[in-house]
């Protein structure tokens, strides 16, 4: 089995607007410190620290995120599994991920 990519911009089409009202969310934001410490998540809601929320809403989330351009999602059997695309975002827009990783309380 290979594992595929869903669909996300490539690193130069991704637009500061796109980026900066994807992060607008208070969830999008929080889910950005959880993807900040470089690992691969699970899109399980309990695996991100959102148990409290509906696995529906949370895969919303996770796409409005990967459609913007933040994060990547692999694609694995029936797992889904989420990076934050933090090379590309810093490459792109120089000091804005540390800006707000800052601001997180």
């Amino acid at each position: 089995m290979v594992d595929e990519r869903l669909p996300q911009p490539d690193a130069e089409d991704i637009e500061l607007v796109k980026v900066m009202h994807a992060l607008g969310d208070p969830v999008r934001i929080r889910l950005l410190g959880v993807y900040a410490d470089g690992g691969e998540h699970s899109c399980a809601p309990e695996a991100v620290g959102l148990g409290h929320l509906h696995k529906s809403t949370v895969s919303h989330h996770m796409r409005v995120m990967r459609e913007a351009g933040i994060t990547t999602t692999r694609v694995a059997g029936r797992n889904r599994y989420v990076r934050l695309r933090r090379d590309e975002l810093d490459a792109r827009f120089p000091g804005l991920l540390d800006a707000l990783l800052k601001s997180l309380p």
